[in-house]
């Protein structure tokens, strides 16, 4: 039988359009083996401290509905309300740039969602390291394809491989997927700590940031990624990312291209939400213009 409750705190059930703004984060590409976001609904499947479970978070109007499927689903239902925003009290952001106030009155109910669950933001995030975003969607639906199990429930997913699994596949295992040895060592790295990723997320950000950035293979820009996604740190910015310097630096000061540390220079007055901020400029559609001729992508397994 699933499990059904409300979740909680969230008094007023936010817009169709908000729900899906604050759960897409949640999603590794629209084929994602483990989620699923349309219009009413969001589904899950993921690992928790309790074995693997299903979440269904669906709405119509303002009436919304969780249930969980397998051993895990009760302990999904009860994060519901952080994954959709409901811990998130966004301030009124004052600083200097009016594209930030133009942004923060185009998108007033933007909320932060926060899964809570490292081992499974942590997985998509090193894929992506370094590689297009095309590469990494489609090298996390061919890992959870091939090392995942079929997940709880009516829906259809699969879940993230097991710890177990993934810490015991050697790391040539995974080249036909165009993952190299060192993102496979990685993510192998994450596997052996999978136990000890709960009680780091409960420690909280900065503890949490922490404890990452000594796991070989989590860099700063992997650390900002899976604080934003799994904590929902409003400040956790993915300092190191090929696109996201040049997008700030052209939105707050119209330089078409920046340094990181120019990139944190300009978002320091708005420090404590400076992840936030950047959410708001990419939501708002700002991007650095393009110059010179396309670069040729070649796969990872053509290298």
């Amino acid at each position: 039988m699933p499990v059904e409750s409300p979740p909680a705190p969230a008094p007023v059930v936010p817009s169709d359009r908000a729900l899906r703004t604050t759960l897409s984060p949640f999603r590794n590409g629209t084929r994602d083996p483990t989620t699923r976001l349309e219009p009413g609904r969001f589904v899950r499947a993921t690992l928790t401290p309790d074995g693997p479970g299903t979440l269904e978070i669906s709405w119509s109007g303002s009436k919304l509905a969780v249930r969980g499927w397998g051993p895990g689903g009760e302990h999904l239902v009860a994060g519901a309300g952080a994954l959709i925003g409901g811990h998130d009290a966004p301030p009124p952001l004052v600083g200097p740039h009016h594209a930030v106030a133009r942004a923060q009155r185009h998108h007033p109910d933007l909320r932060l969602g926060a899964s809570g669950n490292l081992y499974h933001e942590l997985l998509p995030a090193i894929l992506a390291q370094r590689i297009t975003g095309g590469e990494a969607v489609r090298q996390w639906r061919g890992l959870c394809e091939q090392l995942g199990e079929p997940a709880p429930g009516p829906h259809d997913l699969r879940l993230p491989p097991r710890p177990e699994r993934l810490a015991g596949t050697p790391t040539w295992w995974f080249h036909p997927l165009g993952i190299e040895r060192r993102r496979a060592a990685a993510m192998v790295e994450v596997a052996r700590h999978a136990s000890k990723l709960w009680g780091w997320a409960a420690a909280g950000s900065a503890a949490a940031a922490g404890r990452l950035s000594l796991v070989r293979g989590v860099g700063e820009w992997t650390i900002g990624v899976v604080l934003g996604i799994a904590l929902g740190e409003p400040d956790a910015v993915a300092v190191g990312d090929y696109h996201l310097k040049n997008i700030v630096a052209h939105a707050l000061a119209g330089e078409p291209r920046a340094t990181d540390e120019r990139m944190l220079e300009l978002l320091e007055p708005y420090r404590g939400q400076r992840g936030r901020v950047v959410r708001l400029l990419v939501l708002d559609g700002h991007g650095a213009p393009a110059f010179g001729p396309r670069r040729r992508i070649l796969p990872m397994h053509r290298w």
